[in-house]
């Protein structure tokens, strides 16, 4: 009722004592034993765990493919929506008196790094190189693969992929936590976020189920992303001359070279973690972020300028125009030609990047949550969706835009389009440049996917662990923060290892399903909590807890 105040309390029990001291148990054993089953029956049984992950997918892409498409275009219109009305978006994060912790920089630059910078330097290139080649428009007939008139197209799609919808899946997640946590005094913790609906019984069974869901999600929509970024690592360390022993015959990672990777990359993240978001992860992000714009100088003063700014704008306008239709556009199987291949297309494609993101969602949305209290809704969604998402078609636009133009004018050949999608920029950077300056920049570019890497996997365990300690910011557990950290490890060495990418992809669109009902429930919770507030305010009824 909004004549009587929300509930600003939720007991989650957590143990005083013991090796689980500060934790809800119910929670992180749970979880652990979760993760860990899946790594055990990867590693030990893996023809087994190929099978039967993809029988669950191939039914789950088949029979949720709407489900999929339909719920991420709510999660953009309510974030939008929210933000352009005037009441709402003037609201806070916080307190009246609550000032933001890190400054616009800081707070953009973990944002990013946290929520897209591996992708960013494995797919600006392979995405638009991609639908380049194929994509719904050549399906139909309305453009041609590999010609000068698909390039608009191909960024229209890539822009779909990598733009507003996916940052909002983050930004709804992070808004919900944050309004719950940082208004009524909530536990930092996924379940906060469906009190309206739940009330006080997320205390219990129902609560924990939410936060198991969560991390689950979070840990195979982490692992999805690492195993991108492995792949494109061990390339650049072949590239400058670790060895051919971490790579195959094909270039994919050899096994030597994914032991490796993450040795070094989740052995920095964990230390990083058990510093806080307030100094490692906090100079991390601003370092990336520094040579990420020192990368984007670098293609903006010798790679194809022009024809990455006119793609830039032609493909921006398309993707606003089109954008209302592409939300909610689902193809079905119908027997024809044609529309197989445009539903084959779909869930091959948006339909697992919206399963992605998803999975992404409860690791980015805490952090977000985690790094914004003070700053208002409409401060918030233009900085956790729309400039990130600018950010992102600036890089798709430079960088995977002189990838096609070195291909359309016949100076790379089929040298890009033909290389894994691990090394196309790096075998982009050996065609641009001399070898020397060609090994330079391959060395920044592994340094700078290295602290994306580290950043992402480090944020993942402070987040997991603080889902498990009930929202508990604070690095406490050290021992739970290595477990986590050799458990991602173990998550994505291991289906590397048995079934490369592909089994990592299909054990996080499985785990990513259930999450997205948590996801729309939060839509509706918020929802209903911003009205009743507004009632509670027009009555003289108390909505926030204001402190002492």
């Amino acid at each position: 009722m909004a004549n009587k105040p929300p509930l600003m309390e939720l007991d989650i029990a957590t143990a005083e004592r013991g090796f689980y001291s500060g934790f809800a148990k119910s929670v992180a054993i749970p979880s652990k034993l979760l993760v860990s089953a899946l790594i055990v029956w990867a590693i030990t049984v893996p023809d087994n765990a190929a099978a039967v992950l993809n029988a669950l997918n191939g039914a789950l892409l088949k029979s949720f493919a709407s489900w999929y498409i339909w719920v991420v275009a709510l999660f953009l219109v309510l974030c939008i929506g929210l933000a352009l009305v005037p009441t709402t978006g003037r609201l806070k994060l916080g307190l009246p008196e609550d000032r933001p912790e890190f400054s616009r920089f800081s707070w953009f630059s973990m944002m990013f790094g946290a929520g897209i910078g591996i992708g960013m330097l494995t797919f600006a290139t392979a995405e638009p190189m991609y639908h380049f080649a194929t994509n719904p428009n050549v399906i139909m007939g309305e453009t041609t693969g590999s010609t000068a008139d698909n390039v608009t197209a191909a960024y229209v799609w890539s822009f779909l992929h990598w733009g507003f919808s996916a940052w909002a899946c983050y930004a709804l997640v992070g808004l919900s936590l944050a309004y719950f946590s940082y208004r009524r005094n909530l536990p930092l913790t996924v379940r906060s976020a469906l009190v309206p609906l739940f009330g006080a019984r997320l205390s219990g069974p129902v609560g924990h189920v939410v936060d198991i869901v969560a991390v689950v999600a979070t840990i195979l929509g982490v692992a999805q992303t690492l195993g991108f970024g492995v792949e494109q690592f061990v390339a650049g360390l072949n590239r400058v001359g670790f060895g051919d022993w971490i790579v195959q015959p094909d270039g994919k990672p050899s096994s030597a070279g994914i032991v490796l990777a993450l040795v070094v990359i989740l052995g920095a993240s964990t230390l990083s973690a058990l510093s806080g978001v307030g100094k490692g992860i906090k100079w991390l992000s601003n370092l990336n972020m520094g040579l990420s714009f020192f990368l984007l100088a670098f293609f903006i003063l010798f790679g194809s300028t022009f024809f990455g700014l006119n793609a830039l704008v032609t493909g921006l306008v398309a993707y606003v125009i089109e954008l209302p239709a592409l939300l909610f556009t689902v193809w079905h199987a119908d027997g024809t030609e044609t529309g197989d291949a445009l539903a084959a297309w779909q869930g091959g494609w948006s339909v697992f990047y919206w399963a992605w993101w998803i999975a992404f969602a409860p690791f980015v949305g805490v952090f977000l949550a985690r790094i914004s209290r003070g700053r208002s809704i409409r401060e918030y969604v233009l900085g956790a969706i729309i400039l990130p998402s600018l950010m992102c078609f600036v890089w798709f636009t430079l960088v995977g835009g002189t990838a096609i133009d070195m291909t359309l004018n016949g100076a790379a050949g089929d040298a890009i389009a033909g290389a894994g999608q691990e090394s196309q920029l790096f075998v982009m950077l050996d065609l641009m440049l001399s070898s020397g300056l060609a090994w330079i920049m391959a060395a920044i570019v592994v340094v700078l996917l290295l602290t994306y890497l580290v950043t992402t996997a480090d944020s993942a365990i402070l987040i997991v662990n603080t889902i498990n300690a009930a929202g508990e910011e604070s690095p406490k557990g050290r021992v739970h923060i290595v477990f986590w950290g050799v458990a991602l490890s173990l998550v994505v060495g291991g289906l590397l290892l048995v079934g490369g990418l592909g089994a990592i992809k299909t054990a996080m669109v499985i785990g990513a399903l259930p999450f997205s009902l948590v996801m729309f429930l939060m839509c509706v919770a918020l929802t209903k909590a911003i009205i009743k507030d507004a009632i509670r305010e027009r009555r003289g009824v108390k909505s926030l807890h204001l402190k002492a």
